[in-house]
């Protein structure tokens, strides 16, 4: 049932974002899009934020198109599979376990863009100016970064990659995987891995945030997307490194970014926690 559409997908992802905001904070947690509307009239740095990340995730959704028009023709996955050999492999045949798949491919599915989307609910409801600043300054640099990446350093997901030797697990519970969901990523779009990226950025800005609750719900989430990865047999160990240099560098420029955002006497951080109110 879940799994039906992307159309499922998004209407089940919303429903989770909603899900994780109010159990993080304990309130209401509509009221994150009435304070969400607050902040956007208050302030024309978050909305000209808010295009940034739209432009940016609309840059990523033609990068395919973009790709084919420039014709380019490299490889590189052969030079991965070099580099690392048959890790994926062995990571499948020691974990591969047919109930624990359900529970991976929900992670990799659902949990990345729900995590993220939700993280910016949590920071409006806990007053979290600078977080909530930080995390989109984060997605646009995550993806402004990847994207030169899948255009001139292809490489094919491990799966697809005979050598390795490595089967396609996510087929087991989403079927169809390959006529919904691949049209928003291409198969040559592995280096760096944005799961990992996205996922670690969301646990890093989390545990800089103090709530103490949302830590845990990230830091969970990156763990399973991160392990899912390789036991679905999509990404390469080189991926995953790539993706968590990226998140390290992403998330420590957002929030230095955030903080240049914030100063001259908008708002000042409180004391003990990188948390700047709303007003």
């Amino acid at each position: 049932m879940l799994y039906q559409s992307m159309n499922t997908v998004s209407g089940f992802t919303v429903v989770i974002v909603f899900l994780l905001i109010g159990l993080v904070t304990r309130r209401n947690p509509f009221m994150a899009l009435v304070y969400l509307a607050k902040e956007m009239l208050r302030s024309y740095k978050l909305v000209l934020l808010i295009a940034g990340m739209s432009g940016v995730l609309a840059l990523n959704k033609y990068e395919l198109q973009i790709e084919k028009k420039l014709h380019l023709t490299s490889d590189f996955t052969g030079f991965v599979f070099g580099l690392e050999g048959h890790f994926v492999q062995a990571v499948q045949h020691l974990f591969y376990t047919p109930w624990l798949t359900p529970i991976i491919v929900f992670f990799y599915i659902f949990m990345l863009q729900s995590v993220l989307a939700a993280s910016l609910g949590v920071y409006l409801m806990d007053n979290n100016r600078l977080m909530l600043y930080a995390t989109c300054y984060a997605v646009i640099l995550n993806y402004a970064i990847a994207i030169p990446f899948y255009l001139y350093f292809p490489v094919n997901e491990v799966w697809s990659y005979a050598p390795a030797g490595v089967r396609f697990v996510m087929l087991d519970v989403f079927p169809r995987f390959e006529q919904e969901y691949r049209a928003l990523s291409g198969l040559n779009n592995c280096f760096p891995s944005l799961h990992t990226s996205i996922s670690l950025t969301s646990a890093l800005l989390a545990f800089r945030s103090g709530n103490r609750r949302w830590m845990t719900v990230a830091g969970v989430s990156a763990a399973f997307i991160i392990f899912g990865i390789f036991y679905l047999g999509i990404h390469w160990f080189t991926d995953m490194i790539g993706g968590t240099l990226l998140a390290v560098l992403s998330s420590s420029l957002s929030v230095k970014l955030a903080k240049l955002t914030l100063r001259g006497g908008e708002a000042a951080l409180r004391v003990g926690s990188e948390a700047t109110p709303l007003q």
